[in-house]
């Protein structure tokens, strides 16, 4: 038995007097956000197999590592589809600008190499 009262809520872990289908559509959502993370780490690992490549033809035609003009042009873009997505487009530049980070390191190491 659990030691919550009614009219409080169950405390995490505490399934006891939630609904049953409050909590099969829990589950479901949680299900829903586990296979798009899932999807977000595939995506992020098929840009950052393109972007090593950009890094090989970087270094082999001496082009330096980052491209500032390129990318303002990819943060403008992005936070116009972010906001077209309904998603906060200054999240979507902080994730990008952390994104173009890591691969402007990778290309650097490429460089050195």
């Amino acid at each position: 038995m659990s030691d919550h009262t009614a009219g409080q809520p169950a405390t995490p872990g505490d399934p006891e007097g939630i609904d049953p289908s409050v909590l099969d559509e829990l589950t479901r959502l949680r299900d829903s956000i586990d296979n798009i993370d899932a999807a977000v780490v595939h995506m992020l690992a098929e840009r950052f197999k393109c972007t090593q490549q950009v890094g090989h033809l970087k270094a082999a035609h001496r082009l330096p590592p980052a491209d500032p003009a390129r990318e303002a042009s990819q943060i403008t873009r992005l936070r116009q589809l972010a906001e077209s997505a309904k998603l906060d487009p200054g999240f979507a530049e902080k994730l990008l600008n952390f994104i173009i980070a890591e691969v402007i390191r990778h290309h650097e190491t490429i460089a050195r190499s």
